[in-house]
């Protein structure tokens, strides 16, 4: 039987509408996730996620960032990383509204990776800890020089201008459902405006200048075979942060971890991992 699953919705500062959804265990809750997607897709296909995270006492809180899924703004575009980072707290604090006094984790995948390791480089937010699944802090194959010179070009006379990103779609996962699902998803996109595409690689590249200073536990994963962001950058941060950071590489897999053939390891690696914060 499928663990409960509530919507909801969070108004930003700026007034848009994200739209979000709450999985909770049927027993007594351990502790909170907070989940944050990559881009161009949805909190939705994190189900499989939520259910397992569900199944062993963590309730799961996602929202559709801006420009994506179901919430408002322009499909592939945020104004600013402050704009996102006030959306992060927003998700946080619905979390520890519902579970009040509860550990909170924050769980990050591609630009959700970079998107939580910068929330919490930046903000030095009260969590337990954090998990950051194939974090874009650069893109594993290098930009094609035409298309970085237009987005930086553009990112200051015309922001909201969106180009395709270029996605391999065949490199999300060696489960070709994953793929086939992803294609005939009608919430996925392969739009990135020109000023997110910039405020991406400049604050990946930050967030790998500030290693030194993560303050929180850090579950680092990445897969060796990832053709969309960079195992090695992953390891270039794991290297700096230290005694934070717990680096996990998954030899032969995919972008996505959690969706691979072996996601219930990936899975049960991950919960193994924030039990043993918790106690």
């Amino acid at each position: 039987m499928p663990m409960p699953r509530f919507e909801f919705k969070i108004t930003t500062t700026d007034g848009l509408k994200l739209c979000g959804q709450n999985w909770k265990p049927r027993g007594k809750v351990k502790a909170v996730v907070c989940l944050v997607h990559g881009l161009g897709e949805h909190c939705g296909r994190y189900d499989p996620v939520a259910r397992a995270f569900t199944e062993k006492g963590f309730a799961v809180l996602a929202f559709d960032l801006r420009g994506h899924g179901r919430s408002d703004g322009p499909r592939g575009h945020a104004p600013s990383y402050a704009a996102l980072m006030n959306d992060i707290s927003q998700l946080i604090e619905t979390g520890k509204q519902r579970f009040p006094s509860l550990p909170v984790f924050l769980y990050g995948q591609s630009l959700g990776g970079n998107l939580v390791l910068y929330y919490v480089l930046r903000r030095c937010p009260d969590l337990t800890g954090v998990i950051a699944s194939s974090p874009l802090f650069r893109p594993a194959f290098k930009p094609p020089a035409w298309k970085m010179g237009i987005l930086r070009s553009m990112a200051d006379f015309r922001p909201g201008l969106t180009l395709s990103s270029g996605l391999e779609q065949m490199a999300l996962s060696r489960d070709i459902k994953v793929v086939q699902a992803y294609q005939n998803d009608p919430l996925t996109h392969d739009r990135i405006s020109a000023r997110l595409a910039v405020d991406i690689l400049r604050n990946g590249q930050w967030n790998l200048d500030h290693a030194k200073e993560f303050p929180l536990p850090l579950l680092l994963m990445h897969g060796d075979a990832d053709r969309i962001t960079s195992a090695q950058a992953s390891q270039e941060f794991a290297a700096q942060a230290e005694d934070h950071c717990t680096l996990k590489i998954w030899k032969g897999l995919y972008h996505e971890l959690h969706n691979e053939p072996e996601q219930n390891e990936v899975l049960t690696h991950t919960l193994d991992w924030m039990k043993a914060v918790i106690h």
